[in-house]
């Protein structure tokens, strides 16, 4: 590690080694990321960094340098340690792989997410949420928060496995939220992945779900082979794919069971609860301002009359999407991502040390007031063609960007304003807390209690 006096590096503004420590004493605990990026960024403004074990940690928050780390500069970059820890879950998945592998798991997968696939899935997306809707009855009191959960594990069990909600799918759920419940005792474990092995109770917790995980993934996929056929599901795609570039002998090979597994459990994890979490918080910001909720009822009421929405009206649904984006605004499921340097990096007037951990966080940027007027105000209309034309690229980043921009993107577009518009069709929703809910940075942005909401109908089916 690089001595922090080197004078070869110029590091930006932060606190003098020693006392970064102290300073940071109050956010060294779990929960807090949010918290720790809000007073680096109105101590020291948009590029700050403090040590963490002698090791340089950079917060940026301004969107050129943010497009420097994840575009300009990405083949200086891997993705940060926290995300590296992830393999213990996600194995080479797409989210936690680093090239070259990254770049062949990305080539043999887009397929599975190209635009004339995913269309496929939108009848799924809709008569799931006209299910979940038709369900509820005036006057009804509920969590919207555990609901849309409900909603998007159906989807997901729909779009990749081509099933029902069946005990193996709650399964993997289960496991999944076990695992997420203790992924900060995890990362937070030195060397953790060598002491998978040890008789320690979170690690001996985390082994035993992830077997159970394994086992459930490992007979879908068998399956799923079995039959034989292409389901039209993402997982029959998974296993039927091939890389386009052929090998050193020439064969056009596709994936193992192991790194479909990996797959299966990356697509199950960014395609489940960042949505669910994404439409919990739009039901709640609509609830407090009745004037864009108005207006997103009348869209629906022009486009849609009574009816449910079709993969045809989508991209009539033009105020809806920006009801979706201004939500991912104001609360990103995604809600940080890292970097680490592997050689020196410069950045304005700074240079970097290879070895420098690098953060920039969504949550901060979309409420920063340079980039957004007045950004604690739910505003769809920021979401306009021409307000989008006028901001920099990067302050608004909800599913990364550069080489490794979320790849199911575009599902996740359809999936949320087709989801809004079937429900918000049919029902409005008073938010009954007394005070605002508090969000929970975890792997993803998360209500921190049950966010219960009251139904009225807005019309009789």
């Amino acid at each position: 590690m690089t001595h922090h006096k080197d004078r070869r590096w110029r590091l930006p503004p932060g606190l003098p080694y020693p006392l970064h420590f102290y300073a940071l004493k109050p956010w060294v605990k779990f929960g807090e990321p949010i918290r720790l990026f809000e007073y680096l960024h109105r101590t020291y403004g948009p590029i700050a960094h403090y040590r963490f074990m002698g090791t340089p940690i950079i917060f940026l928050n301004d969107p050129e340098y943010i497009g420097e780390v994840l575009v300009t500069q990405a083949s200086s970059f891997v993705k940060e340690r926290t995300v590296r820890r992830m393999k213990i879950l996600l194995g080479e998945g797409l989210i936690t792989s680093d090239d070259p592998l990254h770049i062949r798991q990305r080539r043999i997968v887009a397929p599975a997410f190209h635009r004339q696939r995913i269309a496929a899935y939108a009848d799924e997306i809709v008569a799931s949420s006209a299910r979940q809707a038709a369900a509820w009855k005036d006057g009804d009191t509920l969590d919207i928060s555990a609901a849309m959960m409900a909603l998007s594990l159906e989807i997901v069990a729909r779009t990749l496995f081509d099933t029902e909600v069946t005990d193996e799918i709650r399964g993997i759920n289960d496991e999944v939220n076990a695992i997420m419940g203790i992924y900060n005792f995890l990362i937070a474990f030195p060397r953790m992945e060598s002491v998978l092995h040890l008789p320690i109770p979170g690690v001996m917790k985390f082994r035993r779900s992830r077997e159970r995980l394994d086992r459930a993934v490992y007979r879908l996929i068998e399956g799923h082979k079995r039959a034989g056929v292409d389901k039209g599901d993402l997982l029959s795609m998974l296993i039927r794919s091939r890389d386009e570039q052929p090998d050193s002998s020439g064969e056009h090979t596709g994936m193992s069971d192991t790194q479909i597994r990996d797959e299966v459990l990356t697509i199950f994890l960014a395609g489940y609860e960042t949505t669910a979490n994404a439409l919990a918080w739009t039901w709640y910001l609509l609830s407090q301002n009745p004037e864009a909720e108005a207006k997103l009822h009348a869209e629906l009421d022009t486009v849609l009359g009574h009816r449910l929405p079709t993969l045809a009206d989508y991209p009539a649904l033009r105020y809806t999407e920006q009801v979706f984006a201004e939500s991912m605004r104001l609360y990103p499921p995604a809600w940080a991502m890292g970097r680490q340097s592997t050689r020196p990096v410069t950045l304005g007037p700074y240079r970097i040390p290879p070895g420098a951990h690098f953060f920039m966080s969504q949550y901060i940027v979309s409420r920063t007031p340079e980039f957004y007027p007045d950004p604690l105000r739910f505003n769809p209309d920021r979401f306009t063609v021409e307000a989008k034309a006028a901001r920099h690229r990067f302050t608004y980043f909800p599913f990364g960007a550069g080489s490794r921009q979320c790849i199911g993107e575009n599902f996740a577009w359809m999936e949320g304003v087709l989801a809004i518009a079937t429900i918000a069709s049919r029902w409005r929703m008073t938010y009954l807390g007394s005070t605002p809910p508090v969000p929970q940075a975890k792997i993803t942005l998360r209500p921190r209690d049950p966010l219960m909401v009251g139904l009225t109908a807005r019309y009789r089916s």
